[in-house]
C-alpha cells in the first residue's frame, strides 16, 4: 500500500478531513488542492442548489416523456401549455442559483453547476457566460476550459475546442474525460484538425485514437469510453481491420453485461464480414439472442448470404478458367 494511500486512510479518520486530505496529499505529492468542507454553509446551500437542480431537471424529464405517451393516444397538453409549466419549476431554481451567486460571486463550482442547468434549460448564452467567469475567477480549474469547448463543439469555431480542451489537459492531465473530448472533436471534425495542426488525414486518425487511446488508459475499465476507441475505426480509409478487431475484443473484455456483450458481438461480425471472414463472422452473430439486437443481426445475416454466395460464384468462375 502506498504512503499516499495510508495517509489517505489515515486522514479520513482525522476531525477535520478535508484540511488532513487537502494537507497530505500537498505534502505527498506537491500538488496543493482544497478540498471543500462538507459542513461548511456556504457548502451545504450549494449542495442544496445542486439537489434541487437535479429534481426539477428530473420532473420535467418525466412530464416530457408522459405528455409524449398522452400525444400519442390523442391527449396531452399542447407545447405552450408544457413549456410554460416548464419555465414554472425552472424559476425558482434559477433564482436560488442567482441569489447565491450574487452573494458568493467567487464560488467557482456553483458558476459551473448554474452553466450546466442553464444549457439543460436551453439558455446557451447564459451558460457560456457562467463558463467564462469561472475561468476568469479560476483559471488554473480545467472544467471551465472544458465546458467552453463542448460549447464550442457545437457552435463554433471549432478550433477554438481544440484549444480548449488542450488548456483543459495541460492543467488536468489524468483526467480521462478531456483526452476523449479532445479525441472524438479531432476525429469528428477532421478537415478543421488537419487545418489547426497542419497534418494530413491518416496523421489526424492517427492523432484522434491516440487520445482515445490515452483516455482508455487512464480509465480501462470504461466500457463506453473502449467503444468509442471502437467506433473510431468505422470512419477510418483505408480500413484497419486488425486493430478494429482488436479495439472490439477489448471493449469485449470489460463488457459488463450480455447486452454489451451481444452488442460488441455484432460488430465484430461486421468486420469480420468486410474481412471475408464469414465463419467467424456466423459464430459471432450466433452468440447474439437478445431480441433489441434481432434486427440488426438479421440484416447482417442476408449481408454475410449474399457476401457468401458471391465469393462462392468467384471461386466457381475462377475454376472454370483455370480449365
Amino acid at each position: 500500500m502506498s504512503d499516499l494511500l495510508i495517509g489517505l486512510l489515515g486522514a479520513l479518520l482525522a476531525t477535520n478531513q478535508p484540511a488532513a486530505v487537502s494537507n497530505l496529499v500537498a505534502q505527498t505529492t506537491g500538488l496543493a488542492i482544497s478540498i471543500p468542507d462538507p459542513n461548511d454553509p456556504v457548502e451545504k446551500e450549494y449542495h442544496k442548489l445542486t439537489e434541487d437542480d437535479d429534481v426539477a431537471l428530473n420532473e420535467v424529464d418525466t412530464w416530457i416523456r408522459e405528455n409524449n405517451a398522452f400525444t400519442e393516444k390523442g391527449g396531452g397538453m399542447s407545447d405552450a401549455q408544457l413549456n410554460s409549466r416548464i419555465r414554472e419549476r425552472f424559476a425558482p431554481v434559477k433564482k436560488a442559483y442567482e441569489d447565491f451567486l450574487q452573494r458568493h460571486p467567487d464560488h467557482v463550482r456553483a458558476r459551473l453547476a448554474y452553466g450546466s442547468f442553464l444549457e439543460d434549460t436551453r439558455d446557451e448564452e447564459g451558460a457560456v457566460a457562467q463558463y467564462e467567469k469561472a475561468r476568469e475567477i479560476d483559471p488554473k480549474n480545467p472544467a471551465p476550459w472544458n465546458q467552453l469547448a463542448n460549447h464550442y463543439t457545437h457552435d463554433g469555431p471549432i478550433k477554438k475546442a481544440f484549444e480548449y480542451y488542450a488548456k483543459a489537459i495541460e492543467l488536468d492531465p489524468n483526467e480521462p474525460l478531456y483526452y476523449r473530448n479532445l479525441g472524438n472533436s479531432v476525429f469528428l471534425f477532421r478537415k478543421d484538425a488537419k487545418e489547426y495542426y497542419s497534418i494530413d488525414e491518416q496523421a489526424v486518425f492517427n492523432k484522434a485514437l491516440d487520445l482515445l487511446q490515452h483516455a482508455l488508459k487512464l480509465d480501462p475499465n470504461n466500457f463506453e469510453l473502449a467503444t468509442d476507441v471502437a467506433k473510431t475505426y468505422y470512419g477510418i480509409r483505408p480500413v484497419r481491420t486488425d486493430e478494429a478487431l482488436g479495439a472490439w475484443t477489448n471493449a469485449l473484455l470489460i463488457a459488463g453485461s450480455d447486452v454489451e456483450r451481444e452488442g460488441v458481438y455484432i460488430h465484430l461480425a461486421r468486420f469480420k464480414l468486410n474481412a471475408d471472414r464469414f465463419a467467424e463472422a456466423h459464430q459471432h452473430l450466433d452468440d447474439v439472442t437478445n431480441t433489441i439486437y434481432a434486427e440488426l443481426k438479421n440484416r447482417l445475416l442476408r449481408n454475410l448470404a449474399q457476401r457468401e454466395n458471391k465469393s462462392d460464384t468467384n471461386a466457381s468462375s475462377a475454376k472454370v478458367e483455370t480449365k
